[in-house]
């Protein structure tokens, strides 16, 4: 058999240096590790993403999911609303999250006179000089808090659109770009409506995600209690490490940009969007911009979770953070105690997954 295979890639008497060639030849592809290893290597964000948890978790007890999303969103780039009654640490881990950065920080506290000027910052004249110096308000920094931000006015909240959005600031007819990373970690009270104001569509429409923020368990609870009755306050904040610079956080980003996703995934991303526009129960469906901000959460949350391509299990995961905010239920829906969650519930089951 040995002479039959070398006359067919040669019709002229073997030598031995042709006999090396055909017998090297069929070992080269014979590398399965390399042809199923990942195209990006998460080892490093996955370590930092835990070593963030594990100085969080100095302070916070349990909320496991939430700082998963939390993290989700730093590297997806987006903003988020987080919502609670008082009391469930919303803004004690929006601050942690933000010390976990070694970037400026700054925190706003809204109420119903404060004016877009407090936000943004305010033009002073210059006597010496004879013209207007603008002086940058608290938006200018990385990481901004917002506490209770339906304590404001619509005047106050329209000065949120573009830096949201645009990541810029346009004052007296000049424009003003935000440093990255540019964040806004906003918190809500559900329950008080009496010296609140409802937010904006638009202006919901540019957080990337809403987030619940609920009771802990009963262990978790014990285990606060355990905590402050041995002495320990839980607020020292001093406590926890900065962990990523900016630069290391554009570089993870970049990362996450480069992320694998299928084109039944993209697809099915389109449908689940598609059908909050057409259901019986909602006034108002989601927009494109929905779409992107699932599609990038995905790709994120799949890079935390040591992948390098999103599954339909990421989409799902997601899909009521991102959608609970832009949907309106129709009013007989409401009437019904029916809620945004339960709708995207059933949208996710009506909706065929891709293998």
């Amino acid at each position: 058999m040995e002479p039959e295979n070398l006359d067919l890639t040669s019709p002229q008497a073997p030598t031995p240096d042709d006999t090396a060639t055909p017998a090297a030849a069929p070992e080269a592809p014979a590398t399965p590790e390399t042809a199923f290893a990942p195209r990006t290597d998460f080892a490093r964000l996955t370590a930092q993403a835990e070593a963030i948890r594990q100085e969080i978790g100095k302070i916070i007890v349990g909320q496991t999911d939430l700082l998963e999303l939390l993290l989700t969103a730093v590297l997806a780039d987006g903003h988020v609303l987080l919502e609670g009654v008082p009391g469930v640490a919303k803004t004690l881990m929006a601050k942690l999250l933000a010390r976990t950065l070694a970037v400026p920080f700054s925190r706003i506290q809204f109420t119903p006179d404060l004016m877009p000027s407090d936000v943004l910052g305010t033009s002073v004249f210059r006597q010496n000089k004879a013209d207007f110096e603008f002086r940058p308000g608290p938006i200018f920094a990385s990481v901004v808090l917002i506490d209770e931000i339906n304590r404001a006015p619509a005047k106050t909240q329209s000065a949120l659109f573009e830096v949201m959005e645009e990541r810029t600031v346009t004052q007296d007819g000049t424009t003003y770009a935000m440093q990255e990373p540019f964040l806004v970690l906003a918190t809500q009270n559900p329950v008080e409506q009496e010296g609140t104001y409802r937010l904006p569509e638009a202006q919901l429409d540019r957080f990337l995600f809403k987030l619940h923020v609920g009771y802990p368990t009963l262990a978790e609870e014990v285990q606060i209690l355990s905590g402050h009755h041995s002495g320990f306050g839980g607020t020292n904040l001093e406590a926890v490490q900065p962990i990523l610079s900016a630069t290391d956080l554009a570089d993870l980003r970049q990362q996450v940009r480069q992320q694998r996703v299928e084109a039944n995934i993209l697809e099915y991303i389109a449908k689940l969007v598609g059908q909050t526009r057409t259901h019986k129960s909602l006034y108002l469906g989601a927009s494109p911009r929905a779409s992107l901000a699932l599609l990038n959460g995905a790709k994120a949350l799949a890079a935390l979770r040591g992948r390098d391509f999103v599954t339909p299990e990421d989409v799902q995961f997601l899909a009521p953070s991102v959608l609970r905010h832009r949907i309106m239920l129709t009013p007989e829906r409401e009437m019904e105690g029916g809620t945004p969650d339960e709708v995207v519930k059933q949208i996710i089951q009506s909706v065929e997954v891709p293998r």
